[in-house]
């Protein structure tokens, strides 16, 4: 028997009486400069006090992994020490950062090893929210809990601590004793169906998310969608808040949003203004099923300060792309259940019969499963590229640009948000085109995928070159 969805609802009503604000700690700096993280094993409580610990993989010893947090320009300096059993590495999810920091096991450095160590160092050119994620086997290593935060302050942040809240929201698959089903990761109905959804939400690793508001007073929500499928339905307007950034990259004022609801896909940020009114505890929900489900709560305090200025967060410096002077690409997403798309080739072979489910290799981008030889694409440094994405599935997919932030110009079936905001990863559904266009000015080899992780690991992956 599996936790549903009435269970998580009565669970939270329960906790109701506590006031708790679920938090991560900072990192901070080894004598030589570096931050340290050590993969690992440790255990901890998921579900309720009762329950029996789950066996996580972790950095530092805790999902999420401690918050790095650093000034726009700034040096970042990571050592990533490995004590798993299996190779790993660490991606900068959204950093434009140079490629060889990237973290794609075996396309920008080699998976390190057990008992071996990285030395990460890179220079953050933008501000904005971002995380960092296990970036070999990802859909076994993120599922166990190897992630955590990555913060750019603005030079001048409109934010103190405060005011500054990140949210870091995870589903995970329990079994009916309320531990970690470890024995499902791998399930090749997930890699063909929708990816691994869980039935136990968390908020900053803890189930209990509830945080006191100063009423009249601004805060900056920071909505980290690290679940290695959930798409999550948000309402920002059933809470009052206007949007601040996506994916890092802030929006030139906050925006009321105007369609409802915002779909957070896996590995998308949103940033969110509220200014809480006196007298109205409010909460955050998702809004999927029938009822909606509240899962982070916020008590407001009225302290009778002031209404503050609504404040707008500095804007990144992204090259706009040049839609007149562009190469275009197209990218066909075949495969899965219920799909068609046609034949499958996998290491330069076509796939046939049994060998779908002993390679796992049930998805295609342009008949091709998984990283080949050859790129996706090869431009020059600085043109404009455009990529026009068909989803030919039956799933929706989250698709991901590394090294570089792009602007949705065309989407099927819908024109909310042509030309804005700059994102570095999109949903796409299932039927749908959709058109992305960035300036490829960041040179190396580049990986673009789904990051539905299992989807992932089932074929949609490939990659580009920029030289």
């Amino acid at each position: 028997m599996q936790l549903n969805r009435r269970q998580i609802l009565q669970s939270s009503i329960a906790a109701a009486a506590i006031v708790a604000a679920p938090s991560f700690t900072r990192l901070a700096k080894a004598a030589d400069g570096f931050f340290e993280l050590t993969a690992g094993k440790s255990t901890k409580k998921l579900y309720r006090e009762d329950a029996p610990a789950s066996e996580l993989w972790t950095y530092n010893q805790s999902s999420p992994g401690p918050e790095i947090r650093v000034k726009r320009g700034e040096r970042v300096k990571v050592r990533l020490i490995n004590n798993l059993e299996e190779a790993t590495s660490i991606h900068w999810h959204g950093i434009r950062i140079d490629n060889k920091m990237d973290g794609v096991s075996n396309l920008t450095q080699k998976p390190v090893q057990p008992g071996e160590a990285f030395e990460y160092d890179f220079v953050v050119p933008d501000a904005g929210t971002y995380w960092y994620h296990a970036h070999n086997r990802s859909w076994n290593q993120v599922a166990r809990g190897l992630y955590g935060t990555l913060i750019v302050e603005e030079d001048e942040p409109e934010f103190d601590a405060d005011h500054d809240l990140v949210l870091v929201v995870d589903d995970w698959r329990l079994n009916k004793k309320g531990q970690l089903d470890v024995e499902s990761i791998g399930d090749l109905r997930d890699w063909s169906h929708g990816g691994r959804l869980g039935n136990w939400l968390t908020v900053n690793g803890g189930s209990d998310a509830k945080f006191r508001l100063n009423a009249g007073e601004a805060y900056r929500l920071r909505f980290i969608n690290t679940a290695n499928a959930r798409v999550f339905e948000i309402d920002p307007n059933r809470f009052d808040a206007k949007v601040l950034a996506y994916d890092g990259q802030a929006l030139p004022e906050p925006s009321t949003l105007e369609y409802a609801p915002l779909l957070i896909g896996t590995a998308q940020r949103v940033d969110f203004l509220v200014v809480p009114k006196a007298g109205r505890n409010f909460d955050i929900e998702e809004v999927t099923g029938d009822k909606p489900y509240p899962f982070i709560n916020f008590e407001v305090v009225d302290k009778k300060s002031p209404i503050l200025q609504m404040p707008a967060l500095a804007l990144n410096n992204l090259p706009e792309p040049d839609l007149a002077n562009t190469k275009n690409y197209k990218l066909h997403m075949s495969g899965g259940a219920m799909g068609g798309g046609g034949d499958i080739i996998y290491k330069g072979k076509k796939l046939k019969d049994d060998e779908y489910r002993t390679t796992g290799q049930v998805w295609a981008f342009n008949g091709v499963a998984n990283i080949a030889d050859d790129p996706f694409f090869n431009v020059e440094r600085g043109k404009t590229v455009t990529v026009e994405t068909f989803n030919d599935t039956a799933f929706t997919h989250a698709m991901h640009v590394h090294g570089h932030h792009f602007r949705i110009i065309a989407r099927g079936g819908s024109t909310i948000d042509e030309g804005m905001p700059w994102r570095d990863t999109f949903l796409v559904g299932p039927g749908q085109k959709t058109k992305i266009s960035f300036v490829a000015d960041n040179p190396g080899k580049w990986l673009f995928h789904c990051h539905m992780l299992e989807h992932a690991a089932a074929g949609m992956n490939t990659w580009f070159e920029v030289v």
